[in-house]
């Protein structure tokens, strides 16, 4: 016996999630890249040094999956551990100048090729599917 989908918006938006971060990944593994270490440098690339848990927080990766994903960022050189001054318990993780090349190299084509993924939709439609997600994120929080 088939049965329907109770919530056709809750299954349209993870097919779509899921289309996305599948083509993000093909597009990625050109580089030699993991869709992992992928998210950890681009939210290095556009936040700056932070702690294994701001980062981890930042993609929704657990801490001790995140070690792993460094270390490998680390011996590929796209990334290094830094002390923190005022914290001897805490590491900053920051691009190499090889990690920021690569995405210097990277972004401007990531993101245009993102952007097309929302071609057909208008400034308006963004603007309230960017409002209705928020509001789903926000009830999925409590």
């Amino acid at each position: 016996m088939e049965r329907s989908c109770p919530n056709e918006t809750f299954l349209s938006l993870m097919q779509t999630s899921k289309s996305i971060q599948e083509r993000i990944k093909d597009s990625i593994t050109n580089y030699s890249l993991s869709m992992t270490e992928f998210s950890v440098l681009e939210a290095l690339y556009h936040k700056d040094m932070q702690t294994i848990h701001e980062i981890g927080k930042r993609i929704l990766i657990t801490s001790s999956s995140m070690t792993y994903v460094i270390d490998k960022l680390v011996e590929k050189g796209f990334a290094k551990r830094i002390a923190c001054p005022n914290d001897r318990r805490a590491i900053h993780i920051a691009l190499t100048d090889k990690g920021n090349s690569l995405l210097e190299e990277i972004m401007p084509k990531h993101q245009e090729w993102v952007n097309s993924f929302f071609d057909e939709l208008d400034r308006t439609e963004m603007d309230q599917l960017k409002m209705l997600l928020q509001k789903v994120k926000i009830r999925t929080e409590i």
